[in-house]
């Protein structure tokens, strides 16, 4: 081989390392921002139905320690864990959280009505939140999200 020939193949080698190089580094930079970007929104989901879930347990779990009956309120919105699909997002220990929340709501209603003395009296000995165990949960798997 001339040497106007090796030059030639070495240019066109060094080319070709260099163009793989930067197009291996473009794909693997943006396989990092799409992966950061999706686990960005994939908490930001569970955060919403999180917040969702606990808002509508308290007035669930508020509305069962003034009223004895059941009602169509409750059924349809304890059933939110298993029924809204987002136990499946969810770390086993916040479906089992929640579900433990929803038997307590679904069991309150058996109990006697609360006058507002019994309430006030509940929030004083700090017996009302429910809602702390499964917030604390979901805070922690919100972060091991964030870390990841």
């Amino acid at each position: 081989m001339d040497d106007s020939a090796t030059t030639a193949l070495a240019t066109l080698l060094g080319a070709a390392t260099g163009g793989l190089t930067s197009v291996l580094a473009t794909w693997l930079m943006h396989r990092t921002q799409a992966r950061a970007q999706w686990l960005e929104q994939d908490a930001l989901r569970r955060q919403n139905l999180y917040r969702d879930f606990i808002e509508m347990a308290a007035r669930c779990y508020v509305h069962a320690l003034q009223h004895q009956k059941k009602g169509i309120f409750t059924a349809s919105s304890i059933s939110m864990p298993r029924s809204t699909g987002w136990a499946s997002l969810s770390s086993g220990k916040i479906v089992e959280i929640a579900e433990r929340f929803a038997r307590k709501i679904v069991d309150t209603y058996s109990e006697p009505n609360k006058r507002f003395i019994e309430l006030r009296e509940m929030i004083d000995r700090n017996s009302v939140n429910l809602t702390r165990e499964f917030s604390i949960s979901c805070r922690e798997e919100l972060e091991t999200l964030r870390t990841v």
